[in-house]
Order: C-alpha cells, then sequence, then structure tokens
C-alpha cells in the first residue's frame, strides 16, 4: 500500500486537546483509491436492550445506536468510510421467536464479512455488581496481536477521557464475544461504560459526553492506523 506520509493534528474540541498523527486518515488507502472501511456496530437492538441504566432504566442498545451514530459521524469527517451493523432501534431479526438472537448476530457477521473491513468496533455499555466501578473497558480477541495492539490504543485514549473525571484507569481484556470473530481483521468491543454506576449512567446520557468518547474512539482509530502503516 503507497500511503503519503504526513502530520496532521486532529483537534478534539469537546475534549480540548489536540492529537497529533503520523498519517492523514484521508490519505489511508484501501487501494482502488478508496478510504479504508470500518464496521461500526451497536450492540444488542430490538427486544434484545441489553443492560438499563441504575438510575434513569436507559436501556443500553439505545445508548449504544447514539454513541455509535456519532462516532460514523466523527470517523465520515476524518475521511473514512463507515458501515453500520444496525440503523435504528430494531434488532437483526425476522421475528421475536426463539432463536432471535442467533439470527441476529448471524446477520452482523454477514454484514461484517460483505463490507470486508480495515477494523471492526462494536459500541456496548458494562455493568458490575458494585457500583463505584467506572470507566471504560475494551475487548479484544484473544490470540490476535493486531487486534490487542488496537485495543491497547483506545483503551489508553479512554482511559485519559475517564481520568479526567477521577476515574481510575482499566485494562484492554482478550475475550472470546462472537462479534471479534467475524473477520480476521481487527475487531474490538467498546464498553463506553458502566450503567450501574449513576455517575457513568449520567455522563453517558449526555450528547456532550457521548460526542467525547466518539472523538477518544476516533483519535484511537488514526493512533492505531498510524503506528501500523508508517
Amino acid at each position: 500500500m503507497t500511503c503519503v506520509v504526513a502530520t496532521v493534528f486532529l483537534f478534539v474540541s469537546a475534549v480540548g486537546v489536540c492529537i497529533q498523527a503520523l498519517l492523514s486518515p484521508q490519505t489511508v488507502l484501501a487501494g482502488e483509491n478508496k478510504p479504508l472501511t470500518i464496521v461500526l456496530d451497536a450492540g444488542h437492538g430490538g427486544m434484545d436492550g441489553g443492560v438499563v441504566g441504575k438510575r434513569t432504566g436507559v436501556k443500553e442498545s439505545d445508548l449504544n445506536l447514539s454513541i455509535t451514530l456519532r462516532l460514523k459521524e466523527v470517523l465520515g469527517d476524518m475521511g473514512f468510510e463507515t458501515v453500520l451493523t444496525r440503523k435504528t432501534s430494531a434488532g437483526l431479526y425476522d421475528a421475536a421467536t426463539k432463536g432471535f438472537k442467533k439470527q441476529d448476530m448471524q446477520r452482523r457477521r454477514e454484514i461484517v464479512q460483505k463490507a470486508n473491513p480495515s477494523l471492526v468496533i462494536s459500541v456496548h455499555q458494562n455493568r458490575y455488581p458494585a457500583s463505584s466501578v467506572r470507566g471504560a473497558q475494551v475487548f479484544y480477541k484473544r490470540g490476535d496481536e493486531s487486534g490487542e495492539r488496537f485495543a491497547e490504543v483506545l483503551q489508553e485514549k479512554l482511559n485519559a477521557l475517564y481520568g479526567k473525571q477521577g476515574v481510575k484507569a482499566r485494562k484492554h481484556t482478550p475475550s472470546e464475544y462472537f462479534i471479534l470473530s467475524c473477520t480476521a481483521k481487527p475487531s474490538v468491543i467498546v464498553e463506553c461504560g458502566f450503567l450501574s454506576s449513576e455517575r457513568d449512567e449520567s455522563l453517558l446520557l449526555s450528547a456532550a459526553w457521548q460526542k467525547r468518547l466518539a472523538e477518544s474512539i476516533a483519535a484511537g482509530v488514526v493512533a492505531y492506523l498510524a503506528d501500523e502503516l508508517s
């Protein structure tokens, strides 16, 4: 792949920092002068609402979609092509019958494989019995070195964001989740916060915080690609 190496300063206004990248995203091509494609997967949907907020009862699936749409906008502005597995609140299944979850996951895999992306980012929310546990956590496929590196970079960006709220840094973690095995390309699950924490829940309901999350994830994408393609 031939890339024009340049220095780009991505100003993330909501976070108030400048992120220096080695490559301009617009110059990182996937062949035939096409921009790199990233699949964005908003977890859950339909009758599978995921976890719920401790205080408001907000559904994880709704927050996942909202953050994913913000991420799509940020990445699109940077020159990336994005493909969504889910564009509405509905799940990816024909009917709410036995086996709907399996059908939902199979269709996500079909979308990923058809898109043939360079990266996959699945957006979720977390929970834990202790309400004091907070912050974002990134999961990657066990044994995937590229996925691990991608997760590590994203975790650094998200730890920096939550660190400004006094939240202890979390560690990127290997896992065996289905969505991580839909392609050989680096895939991650980003748990954006803990809905079991009222403080995280309050942040996650904020449009400003969702934008900051999207910008932090996008900054991680740029940093990872700059390192891999330089």
